[in-house]
């Protein structure tokens, strides 16, 4: 069950848990910034037009088939 639970999906993707740990943990700051982006951008639209978009296209790219 704890193997299952904290070891599984990371081999999946060919990281150790502390790799994987490591690169969600910047996914989510990345995710965290381009929030922030895009709530500045909500209220003066004229600042960080494309950061939001920007960030997740590269979260996309660096995630698309990934482990396959």
């Amino acid at each position: 069950m704890i193997t299952r639970m904290f070891f599984d999906h990371p081999s999946s993707v060919d990281e150790s848990y502390g790799e994987h740990a490591r690169f969600a943990f910047g996914f989510s700051m990345k995710l965290f910034a381009a929030a922030g982006a895009a709530l500045v951008h909500a209220v003066i639209p004229c600042l960080f037009e494309k950061t939001a978009s920007r960030i997740i296209a590269d979260l996309y790219a660096r995630t698309h088939n990934r482990g396959r």
